[in-house]
């Protein structure tokens, strides 16, 4: 095969795709038959089988038990605003994340001790097998899940405080800023990773996409003084947001 030259299953999928795109093959229409796929390329039932294999991974169609393959519908991506934290803005961060969203999103949660394990111990800096309060969260936007976030707080921090609770509690809800100064902890700084990777079965599950497909993850850790006193791992479908941030210039 000569530099340039496409393996005839990518060219068979590039032109299909490329008929998704410009509404030839529009949401909720069946994909073109295998045969019909044989026949119209000129290609085996193997191609035609891998450019159907690489539209389903790349997200563009999905099977349907019994009937089919059909165009999936696009989502329109959901922008996740960051923007710092803001004590005139609700300090949820969730809220804080939503601020260019026009409908209130509400969350579940579920918070429970654990030791922490070697990635947690790290990012908190703190031995492992340490105890953590660890948060985990189901965000909603206009009712339909949205993100998944777990959160790990180290307990020699919070434990026996009000604020061990994330979401209980006098300041339930109020985000790490608020908790932590209830405590004397003054948080000054906030670091945040954005990677992606495949989507676990569980999570593609939970948030209503495809397992395997890529999802977006915003790693955030708060400081105080050097000192991590919280870590996160905020997960969303890559199909369906954009990490937007907004910083001031100084």
């Amino acid at each position: 095969m000569s530099f340039g030259e496409q393996p005839a299953y990518l060219r068979v999928a590039g032109d299909l795709r490329q008929k998704i795109v410009d509404g030839v093959l529009p949401p909720h229409t069946r994909l073109p038959s295998q045969a019909r796929i044989r026949q119209e390329y000129g290609v085996s039932d193997t191609v035609a089988l891998e450019a159907r294999k690489v539209l389903m991974a790349e997200g563009l169609v999905e099977g349907r038990s019994g009937s089919g393959t059909y165009v999936r519908e696009k989502p329109v991506p959901r922008r996740i605003a960051r923007v710092g934290y803001h004590s005139s803005v609700c300090s949820s961060p969730f809220r804080q994340e939503q601020t260019d969203e026009r409908v209130k999103g509400t969350w579940e949660s579920s918070s429970g001790q654990r030791e922490a394990g070697l990635e947690v111990a790290a990012r908190l800096r703190i031995p492992v097998g340490a105890r953590v309060m660890r948060t985990r969260y189901l965000y909603r936007a206009e009712g339909e899940p949205s993100m998944l976030s777990t959160s790990w707080e180290p307990l020699e921090i919070t434990g026996r405080t009000p604020v061990m609770l994330p979401e209980e509690g006098p300041l339930a809800g109020r985000g790490v800023v608020e908790r932590m100064a209830a405590i004397d902890v003054v948080v000054d700084n906030v670091v945040e990773e954005v990677g992606a990777r495949p989507g676990l079965a569980e999570e593609a599950m939970t948030l209503g996409g495809v397992p395997g497909h890529a999802v977006l993850v915003v790693s955030r850790t708060y400081f105080a003084g050097g000192r991590p006193v919280e870590t996160a791992d905020v997960v969303t479908l890559a199909d369906r947001h954009r990490v937007t941030y907004h910083l001031p210039v100084k």
